[in-house]
């Protein structure tokens, strides 16, 4: 029975059953009974494994083939009409011939399964700024996921109505899960999605980066919001006032950590408190004051397990306590539990590793193995976090008035500086980049760009996406947020971090949030405006941080920016222009009076 009296999604629905051929097909509603249902069953053939309900009540274990454990870029596609809408950062095939490629592969590809139809909604239910998805999949690891990341079920056509076409259209197939045959394609123009040979949830779980930030940077384009891949957070002061913030960091740049922050015990003493709003996504809508707003188009955090722990990030551990799905991490056969790298020091004795292997945990550890697979993951809910925000379901969202860039750099950036203005500010994102850790393949050290943050999951081209930031820009004029960019990871000649990081990046905030206000003043520098050093707050850290640390952290060294200009200079014209990017003619000048500053 299906949920809807809506033609187009019933019309669209038929059509991918007959191509699919599915023994039955299944309207997921959002029920509790409905979701225990399909729990039990996945108990039942093994799919999932039910873990200790004492101690994780409501948690499941999912692991996937080891051929299928991360998103996959280079089977990635944007497909429109005309490839320079694709711009030099999406791999692109012409939406007719990826059509005829990959219909074949769907014809038949659930006979013997059950289709399940999934309405969700990307925000709150009743939000403006919210959107409706459909997406059929073969795979109830998917639903329960779904169930926990969006708003899911017949809720979801509230936002719809009976006439509405606005929805984005998501067709998952595991198939044979062949990593020859792999296949993720946005299709901007028709509101689709096609995945077909994964059962990870990156590739999967259509309403995350493919619909969230793919169909909806293009989207937002052509309707005058942004999609952003950005945490949303609230920072509560003494006086009772929450000021929101969003910011954009490449991976392994401390994202979740800043989502979640636990304020130093002198902050929290004054009374200071942050709120979590969202750990991954932005949404941005210009208000009717002017101003604009953020919402969480998700419901859950889907995070990387490894390296959380009490210590690293108190918050997003308490969030998987209970109805979480843990995917590719260890279990601990003595208890039931799960484990990874990083969650604490005593790896399980008696364990199973991601594969399903049992080992004994401290000789496998010492091999060089891991338990875990590094990329392992949770999917818990968000309601579940400790801080999350009491504005998280708002439908108007929140007002921003800070947006923060960065990224992970050992010299160059400062500790944190503040834009000219919005254009200015612009530039910085498209700036944005992070030398290579060891986490990642290849040389550490090397530069890696990543234009706001967003390289993987811009749905159009990237010189039109910056276009549509100084448009948007224009639209918001004085009511625009301010623009910063941080980096945490400044070093000694040693190499050693000399920022704490974690928690005291409050202090950083602290500095950010009173430039907004216009209560402190700033010291006027060829990058931007930097913090005179007796403006960001050590107290208790001033063993760490002396005043040495703190020339350090703020300074400016001419010889690594004009370096910097240079390196711009190369990746605008060889990455962006030469491969077909447009670079808007504001972006080139910033550049032009950033080498001039610097000059004087």
């Amino acid at each position: 029975m299906s949920l809807t009296k809506n033609p187009n999604v019933l019309k669209w629905v038929e059509e991918m059953t007959a191509l699919t051929k599915p023994d039955k097909v299944v309207w997921i509603d959002g029920s509790k009974e409905q979701i225990d249902a399909l729990k039990a069953e996945a108990i039942s053939t093994g799919e999932m494994l039910e873990l200790n309900q004492e101690k994780l009540p409501g948690c499941l274990y999912h692991r996937t083939l080891p051929n299928d454990v991360a998103r996959v870029e280079d089977r990635t596609f944007i497909c429109c009409k005309n490839k320079e809408d694709a711009g030099p950062t999406n791999n692109w095939m012409d939406p007719d011939e990826m059509k005829a490629m990959l219909t074949p592969m769907y014809d038949g590809a659930m006979k013997g399964r059950t289709m399940y139809v999934i309405p969700y909604s990307m925000g709150p239910i009743g939000s403006p700024l919210a959107k409706v998805g459909v997406e059929v999949t073969d795979s109830i690891y998917v639903v329960l996921n779904m169930n926990i990341m969006t708003r899911m079920g017949k809720q979801a056509f509230e936002n719809l109505g009976d006439e509405s076409n606005d929805f984005v259209r998501g067709l998952h197939s595991k198939a044979d899960v062949d990593p020859e045959k792999r296949y993720i394609v946005q299709f901007p123009e028709d509101n689709a999605i096609w995945s077909i040979n994964s059962a990870y949830g990156g590739n999967v779980l259509l309403g995350k980066k493919c619909f969230a930030l793919r169909i909806a940077s293009y989207q937002g384009k052509n309707e005058g919001w942004m999609a952003e891949h950005m945490l949303i957070l609230g920072v509560k002061k003494p006086d009772g006032e929450v000021k929101y913030i969003t910011a954009a960091f490449p991976s392994a740049c401390g994202k979740t950590n800043l989502a979640m922050l636990i304020p130093p015990e002198g902050y929290k003493k004054d009374g200071y408190e942050v709120f979590t709003v969202g750990d991954d996504i932005a949404w941005m809508k210009q208000g009717e004051d002017g101003r604009l707003y953020a919402i969480n188009p998700e419901n859950g955090f889907f995070g990387v397990a490894p390296g959380t722990n009490k210590k690293s990030n108190f918050n997003a551990l308490a969030s998987t306590m209970k109805d979480t799905i843990f995917t590719n991490v260890a279990i601990n056969n003595d208890d039931n539990t799960v484990w990874w790298e990083g969650l604490d020091k005593n790896p399980p004795e008696n364990a199973t590793e991601w594969k399903g292997e049992k080992v004994n945990g401290k000789e496998f550890t010492a091999d060089g193995n891991k338990l875990a697979h590094p990329n392992s993951r949770f999917t818990a809910p968000a309601k579940n976090c400790p801080c999350i925000s009491p504005e998280f379901d708002n439908p108007a969202g929140v007002p921003i008035s800070a947006i923060i860039f960065g990224g992970r750099r050992a010299s160059t950036t400062p500790l944190v500086y503040q834009s000219f203005d919005w254009t200015h500010g612009t530039y910085m994102g498209s700036a944005v980049s992070s030398e290579t850790t060891a986490a990642a393949t290849g040389a550490v050290g090397v530069l890696r760009h990543d234009p706001m943050a967003m390289k993987p999951f811009i749905g159009y081209n990237v010189g039109d996406y910056w276009a549509h930031w100084l448009e948007m820009g224009e639209k918001l004029g004085d009511k625009a947020p301010k623009i910063f960019n941080v980096n945490w990871f400044k070093q000694d000649e040693n190499g050693n971090f000399i920022w704490p990081g974690f928690g005291d990046n409050m202090r950083v905030l602290d500095w950010i949030i009173k430039r907004c206000e216009g209560t402190i003043d700033a010291d006027e520098t060829a990058i931007g405006y930097l913090p005179k050093k007796t403006d960001i707050n050590v107290e208790g850290i001033e063993d760490e941080v002396t005043p040495e640390v703190m020339d350090k952290l703020l300074a400016v060294d001419k010889d690594l920016w004009t370096k910097e200009i240079a390196e711009m200079r190369r990746y605008y014209k060889e990455d962006i222009a030469d491969k077909g990017g447009n670079v808007p003619e504001a972006l080139i000048k910033e550049l032009d009076k950033l080498e001039e500053r610097l000059a004087k």
